[in-house]
C-alpha cells in the first residue's frame, strides 16, 4: 500500500490522530520545514498553520518566543539527523529559561533501527540533557497518549521542552481508536497552579510586615506564572520591587516603588547603581521565580549577607540554591503572591505608609540623578549610541508593545534603557543560556502570539549574523516586526571582557563592513541604513507607520559604547 493510499483510508493514520490531538489542545500554528511530511500535511488539512523557518535553530527559538508571549505551548517540527541536532540549542535555552516547547521529530522507520538508515542517530540520548521528556513512539494506537504526556511534561511544574520521535512508517500507519477516552485540553501553561502551604504564607507575611526594609526581586517565573498583577498588588502595599533581566516587565517601571533592573547591569549609567543602597539595606528579601544565577545577582554579591530570604518557586530545587531560604514556598507564583497579599491585609502596620512615602522619594531622586547622568549620552552629536536609540524608541512604544533582543549587549540595552509602561509588558531575550542569534526568531514567535502588538527587536551585528536567513522568512510569511541592528562591526562584549581580563583581545573581535540594509532589500524587505539621529527618527517613523511588513534598520553605532556592566566600571572612557 502506498503512502498516499494510507493517508486516504477510513481509519485515521497516526499522523492524522496527532494533528487532531494538537488541534484539540488549541494548537493553531507549528514551526516547521515540511518534515515530518505526513504530520505537517495532516495539520494543514485541519487548518493548523505551518510557519516555515529556514533553520531548525531559529525554528526552535520561534516556538520559544511564541510560548513566552501567548501562554500556549510552542510546537516545532523537524527531520531526524542533522536537523534534529540543530534543535538542541533552542531546546537547551527553553530548558534553562523554563519555556514549554513540544518538538515533533521524524525518525527512521521502525524496521530500520540499528541498521545505519539514512540520518539515523540516537536522538533520545541527544535530547536527554535539554528536555524534560523524550520518547520514541512506536505504536500508532498510543500516539494520543504520548502527545498528552509530552504536553503535560512541558507545561506542568517548572515548564520546559519535550520531544517525541515519530518513525516515518508509524506516522502513515492506521491508528485504531485508543481504548481510553481523552477529553482534557492541555495546551496552555502553567497547566496547574499548586497552592502554597498556608503556614509558610503566614510566616512569610509576618516577616514582611515586621521587616524594617523588605524588598522583592522578581525573575522570569513571575511572567511564566502570569503573576504580574498579583505582584503589583503586593507592591501597592508598599513593598519595593526589583527585577532581573527575565523579570523585566513584571512590574511597571513607572510605579513609585519600582527599583528597576538588578544584577550585573548595575554599573555606571544604570538606575540600579543609584538604588543599590536600598537593596543593601534590606533585612527581608522575597525572591519570586528567580534562579539567583550569576548575572542576576552580580556574581552573588547583590543580596545583603544578613538579610532573611523568603523564596517562592515552582521548582523546589531552586529554593535555597546559593542563598538559604528561611521560608520555602514551593508553589505557583501567582497563587503564592495572592495568598501573601491577602494575609498582609491584616498585618500591615500603619507606620509603613510614611516609610513608603520616604522610600518613594528616594527612588524618585535616584531616577532623576540617573536621568541627569545619562543626558549627555542622549544629547550626543557624534556617532550614534545605543542609549540614544533606546531613548527615541521609548517615545514611540506603547504599553502593549513587545520588545525582543539577542543575548549579550542587546538584552542589556533594552532592559536597562527602556521602560515597562505597565505590569505584564513583555521584554524577551534568551537569558537561559544567553546564546546569540535567537533575538530575531524570538521576536517572530512573539509576533505570531500577539499579532496586534508592535514587536521591536534589537540585535547586534554579531548575533544577527547567525540568522540572516530568516529575513527571507519574514518576507515570505508576512511577519511584521521592527528590526534594529546595532552595527558596530565587532563582538562588543567579547572585546571589552577580554580587555578587562587580559589587557588585549583576540583576532576574532572585528568584522568586515556589512550593509545589513542591502541584505534585507535583497530579501524584499524595506530597509534603512542610518548614522544620524534624524535618519534614525525617519526610519523608525516609517517602520511604526507600517503594520504589514518588517522594516530592517541598520544603525551604524559607536563601537566604544559600553552598557552598564559592573565588571566594566572605571575600565573604559564612558563606563
Amino acid at each position: 500500500m502506498t503512502e498516499a493510499t494510507l493517508l486516504d483510508t477510513a481509519t485515521p493514520t497516526a499522523a492524522q490522530r496527532i494533528a487532531r490531538r494538537l488541534k484539540h489542545h488549541g494548537v493553531e500554528v507549528i514551526f516547521g520545514q515540511s518534515l515530518p511530511s505526513a504530520l505537517v500535511l495532516a495539520c494543514e488539512d485541519l487548518g493548523i498553520r505551518q510557519f516555515v523557518y529556514r533553520t531548525e535553530n531559529a525554528g526552535g527559538a520561534m516556538a520559544d518566543g511564541f510560548a513566552r508571549v501567548s501562554g500556549k505551548i510552542g510546537v516545532v517540527t523537524a527531520q531526524n539527523g542533522p536537523a534534529a541536532t540543530l534543535l538542541v540549542p533552542p531546546l537547551a535555552e527553553a530548558m534553562k529559561a523554563s519555556v514549554p516547547i513540544l518538538a515533533l521529530v521524524q525518525d527512521v522507520n521502525r524496521d530500520q533501527v540499528d541498521r545505519n538508515a539514512f540520518q539515523e542517530f540516537d536522538h533520545i540520548t541527544l535530547f536527554a540533557s535539554c528536555t524534560k521528556y523524550a520518547r520514541r513512539v512506536a505504536d500508532p494506537a498510543r500516539v494520543e497518549e504520548y502527545i498528552d504526556a509530552a504536553i503535560i511534561a512541558a507545561t506542568s511544574g517548572r515548564a520546559g521542552p519535550a520531544v517525541l520521535m515519530l518513525p516515518a512508517d508509524m506516522l502513515i500507519a492506521n491508528a485504531p481508536k485508543a481504548p481510553f477516552s481523552r477529553s482534557a485540553t492541555l495546551g496552555r501553561w502553567p497547566l496547574e497552579r499548586p497552592a502554597p502551604d498556608p503556614e509558610a504564607i503566614a510566616t512569610a507575611a509576618a516577616m514582611i510586615a515586621h521587616a524594617r526594609q523588605p524588598i522583592v526581586i522578581a525573575g522570569g517565573g513571575v511572567h511564566a506564572a502570569r503573576a504580574c498583577a498579583a505582584l503589583e498588588d503586593l507592591q501597592d502595599y508598599g513593598v519595593p520591587v526589583a527585577y532581573t533581566m527575565m523579570g523585566k516587565g513584571s512590574v511597571s517601571d513607572r510605579h513609585p516603588l519600582t527599583l528597576g533592573l538588578v544584577g550585573n547591569a548595575m554599573g555606571r549609567h544604570s538606575l540600579g547603581r543609584h538604588l543599590r543602597p536600598i537593596l543593601q539595606e534590606a533585612d527581608v528579601v522575597l525572591l519570586v521565580g528567580t534562579r539567583t544565577n550569576q548575572n542576576g545577582t552580580d556574581s552573588w554579591t547583590l543580596l545583603p549577607p544578613n538579610a532573611q530570604i523568603i523564596q517562592i518557586d515552582i521548582d523546589p530545587m531552586e529554593i535555597g540554591r546559593t542563598y538559604e531560604a528561611k521560608v520555602r514556598i514551593s508553589a505557583d507564583a501567582r497563587a503564592s503572591l495572592e495568598a501573601l497579599t491577602t494575609r498582609l491585609r491584616d498585618l500591615w502596620p500603619d507606620h509603613r505608609r510614611s516609610t513608603q512615602q520616604t522610600l518613594a522619594q528616594r527612588i524618585a531622586a535616584a531616577r532623576q540623578d540617573r536621568a541627569t547622568e545619562i543626558a549627555p549620552l542622549i544629547a550626543n552629536r557624534g556617532r550614534l549610541r545605543p542609549e540614544q536609540v533606546m531613548a527615541y524608541c521609548q517615545e514611540l512604544l506603547d504599553e502593549d508593545a513587545v520588545v525582543a533582543a539577542d543575548a549579550s549587549y542587546s538584552s542589556i540595552w533594552i532592559t536597562a534603557f527602556l521602560e515597562a509602561r505597565r505590569a505584564g509588558q513583555r521584554f524577551i531575550a534568551p537569558r537561559g543560556l544567553a546564546g546569540l542569534g535567537w533575538g530575531l526568531p524570538l521576536a517572530m514567535g512573539a509576533k505570531l502570539a500577539s499579532p496586534a502588538s508592535r514587536v521591536l527587536c534589537v540585535v547586534g551585528d554579531g548575533g544577527f549574523g547567525h540568522c540572516w536567513s530568516e529575513l527571507e522568512t519574514l518576507k515570505r510569511m508576512g511577519c511584521a516586526v521592527t528590526l534594529l541592528v546595532l552595527n558596530n562591526s565587532l563582538l562588543g562584549f567579547q572585546m571589552h571582557a577580554e580587555l578587562v581580563k587580559f589587557g588585549r583581545f583576540t583576532s576574532a573581535i572585528h568584522f568586515g563592513a556589512v550593509d545589513h540594509a542591502a541584505i534585507a532589500r535583497a530579501c524584499g524587505l524595506p530597509a534603512h541604513r542610518v548614522d544620524t539621529m534624524q535618519s534614525l527618527r525617519d526610519a523608525l517613523t516609517a517602520s511604526f507607520a507600517d503594520d504589514q511588513t518588517t522594516h530592517v534598520i541598520d544603525i551604524i553605532c559607536d563601537p566604544e559604547a559600553v552598557p552598564p556592566l559592573t565588571m566594566f566600571d572605571g575600565k573604559f572612557a564612558q563606563s
